[in-house]
C-alpha cells in the first residue's frame, strides 16, 4: 500500500489536472440542451477508466442519459467490489451569483470552485485516480472492482434501477462503495448508515382562460396565485409539523440510544444558525435539529411561479400559478403512499373557483444500514487511518434514491464513505471542494480498498466476482 501512496502523491498534480477536465465538461443532466455535453462526458469517462486499466470500459445507452460501465477481475476467488457514481450535476443557476465560471475550475483560498467539484465528480475522480495508481505502482487492483457510472442521479435516476434488475448478475458484488455522501466536518471523517427517502410533485392552480387585468376583473375570479398560496399554508402547522392526515404514520420512532449517539454529535444550536445565517432555527417541536434533518421526514416548497416576475409591477390576475414541493422520508414511509396522501391533502383543501392539476416526479426509499458490517467497518478503519480520528456513523438528511434499490436488486451492503462537506455549496453558486480533503481523501480511498480486500475474503468463495 505504501507504494499505492507514493504514486497518488507524486501523481497529484496530474490527477488535478484530469479533475479540471472533468469539471470543464458541463453535463447538466436536467437540461436538454446540455444532452451532448452529457454524452461526451460519459466518453471521457470511458476514456480514463480504460486508461486507469479497466479495458472493458464502456458507455452504455439508456432510454435517457448514458451509463459508464467497466469491471476489473483479478482473481474470481478474491472479494468484489462496486463503485458507484454520477458524473451528471445540477444546473448552476443563478449563473450571476458565482465568483468564478462554474465550468471554469478554479482554486482559491484552498479550495476546487466548479459545479461537480464537491458532487461528485470531484470524489469520482478521486477513486479513479486510486484504480489508476494501483496499477501503476502494483499492477493490479486488490481486488475485483466494478464500476457503475450514471448521469441521471440529479434527476431521480429513472433508467438506473431498470438497468440493475437487467444486470444483476453482471453488476453482482460483495459490497457497493460510494462516495457521495458528506462527514461531520473538515477533520471529522464519517461514514453515512442512513439515507432520507425523497417524493417530490408540481402542483399547478388554474383560473381564467389567459391572465386578466387585475382594475377590469379583479374581485370577480379567484386569483391562482392567492388560491395556491391559501392551499399551501394548509400543509405545515404553525409549529413546522406537516398536516397532510396519515404522514407520520409509518415513520419508525428514534431508540433513545440513537437520540443520544446523535446529541453527542450535534453542533450548538447558535452555532448552526450563524452557519446558515438566519435569526433562528426552526422546525418539529420535540426533535433536536439535527434529529430533524437525520431522521425525521420534511415537506418542503422548492420553488413558486406564477404571474408577473420582471422588473416594476404588472397589474395582472395571472391564469395560473405553480408551486414544486419535496417530501423527505424516513424508514418505514413508502413514497407512493406519501404523494397519495399529499395529493389527496391537496384535492380536499382546493379554494373554489379554480382547477388543480398535480404532476409527480422524483421518488425514492429510504435507507438504513447495520454500522456493524465488516465491509462498513473496514472503510472507516480506513477513514481513521487518513484522518487521524475514528470515523462517526451518522444518517444523512438528503438522498439518493438508487441505494435501496442497490441493496434489494444486489443483496451487497452499502458503504457509503463520504468525502465532502455540507459547506460546500452543493447544488449552490460557488461549488467547493477541500483541496486538504482532496489530498487525504485520495489516501482513505487507497486504504479503503486494502481494507475491504481483507474484509470481504471469507465472503468472497459465497459470492466473488461472477456470483
Amino acid at each position: 500500500m505504501n507504494a499505492v501512496l507514493e504514486a497518488v502523491r507524486r501523481e497529484r498534480d496530474a490527477i488535478l489536472d484530469g479533475l479540471f477536465r472533468f469539471l470543464a465538461l458541463p453535463s447538466v443532466s436536467a437540461l436538454s440542451v446540455h444532452k451532448a455535453d452529457v454524452d461526451r462526458t460519459a466518453a471521457f469517462l470511458a476514456d480514463a477508466l480504460r486508461e486507469a486499466g479497466f479495458a472493458d470500459a464502456r458507455v452504455e445507452p439508456t432510454a435517457g442519459h448514458p451509463l459508464v460501465v467497466a469491471s476489473s477481475v483479478v482473481d474470481p476467488l478474491l472479494p468484489t467490489v462496486l463503485f458507484y457514481g454520477h458524473y451528471d450535476v445540477q444546473p448552476v443557476d443563478p449563473e450571476d451569483r458565482w465568483t468564478t465560471p462554474p465550468f471554469a475550475p478554479a482554486i482559491r483560498d484552498g479550495r476546487i470552485y466548479a459545479r461537480g467539484a464537491s458532487d461528485d465528480k470531484g470524489p469520482v475522480w478521486m477513486h479513479l485516480a486510486v484504480f489508476r495508481a494501483y496499477r501503476d505502482a502494483w499492477g493490479r487492483l486488490p481486488l475485483n472492482v466494478k464500476v457503475l457510472i450514471e448521469g441521471e442521479e440529479e434527476i431521480g435516476s429513472p433508467h438506473l434501477e431498470p438497468y440493475l434488475a437487467a444486470h444483476r448478475h453482471e453488476l453482482a458484488a460483495d459490497a457497493v462503495l460510494i462516495s457521495d455522501t458528506t462527514m461531520l466536518g473538515p477533520d471529522r471523517p464519517a461514514i453515512t448508515v442512513g439515507l432520507r427517502g425523497l417524493a417530490a410533485l408540481e402542483v399547478r392552480v388554474r383560473g381564467p382562460k389567459s391572465d386578466l387585468h387585475s382594475g377590469l376583473y379583479g374581485g370577480i375570479v379567484h386569483n391562482p396565485l392567492q388560491a395556491l398560496v391559501r392551499l399551501l399554508a394548509t400543509l405545515h402547522d404553525a409549529d413546522g409539523r406537516v398536516a397532510v392526515p396519515g404522514f407520520y404514520d409509518d415513520v419508525r420512532p428514534l431508540p433513545p440510544s440513537e437520540r443520544a449517539e446523535i446529541a453527542a454529535l450535534a453542533p450548538a444550536a447558535d452555532a448552526l444558525r450563524a452557519e446558515l445565517g438566519v435569526p433562528a432555527l426552526f422546525g418539529e417541536a420535540g426533535f433536536t435539529p439535527l434529529e430533524r434533518n437525520w431522521a425525521r421526514p420534511t415537506l418542503e416548497l422548492n420553488g413558486l411561479f406564477g404571474g408577473f416576475q420582471g422588473e416594476g409591477i404588472k397589474t395582472v390576475i395571472p391564469a395560473e400559478a405553480g408551486a414544486k414541493l419535496s417530501a423527505r422520508l424516513v424508514p418505514d414511509q413508502d413514497p407512493e403512499r406519501i404523494l397519495d396522501l399529499v395529493e389527496d391533502h391537496l384535492r380536499r383543501h382546493a379554494p373554489p373557483g379554480v382547477v388543480l392539476d398535480l404532476r409527480r416526479f422524483d421518488a425514492g426509499r429510504p435507507y438504513l444500514a447495520p454500522a456493524d458490517h465488516p465491509a462498513i467497518r473496514a472503510a472507516a478503519r480506513a477513514l481513521e487511518a487518513a484522518f487521524g480520528r475514528p470515523a462517526a456513523f451518522i444518517r444523512m438528511g438528503g438522498s439518493i434514491p438508487i441505494v435501496e434499490p442497490f441493496r434489494r436488486h444486489l443483496g451487497a451492503p452499502i458503504v457509503l464513505m463520504g468525502l465532502g462537506l455540507t459547506t460546500d455549496n452543493i447544488h449552490a453558486p460557488d461549488e467547493h471542494f477541500d483541496l486538504a480533503i482532496f489530498d487525504r481523501g485520495l489516501e482513505a480511498i487507497v486504504r479503503a480498498y486494502a481494507e475491504l480486500a481483507d474484509a470481504l475474503a471469507p465472503a468472497a468463495g459465497q459470492t466473488g466476482a461472477d456470483r
